[in-house]
């Protein structure tokens, strides 16, 4: 199993998101093909609500403890509840390109 849906399982199984993307972004650094080492993730959830976004943070970053502590290098968060989203569009900004290794 990927990486990126062993991801995506954790989050749904925790969170029950109304809309949840698991973006791979290594291919936009100076990784080995095929890696799954950057991840841009996108969660929407009703389970936020009450909770600040330090509090969002540290829990996804408690459910993917193992991941965090082996393959993920990099992993930056986008998390809403459904009203949050909506009042944004439903869209998150671009990552910036990558400004280290040799790409």
């Amino acid at each position: 199993m990927s990486l990126a849906i062993e991801i995506n399982d954790i989050l749904v199984d925790a969170l029950s998101p109304v809309h949840l993307e698991v973006i791979n972004e290594s291919d936009n650094h100076n990784v080995p093909p095929g890696s799954e080492s950057h991840f841009k993730l996108v969660v929407v959830s009703d389970e936020f609500a009450q909770s600040s976004l330090i509090q969002r943070h540290r829990r996804i970053n408690a459910l993917l403890a193992e991941q965090l502590a082996g393959p993920i290098h990099a992993l930056s968060m986008f998390t809403h509840t459904a009203e949050e989203w909506e009042q944004k569009g439903g869209v998150v900004p671009d990552s910036p390109p990558c400004r280290g290794g040799a790409k």
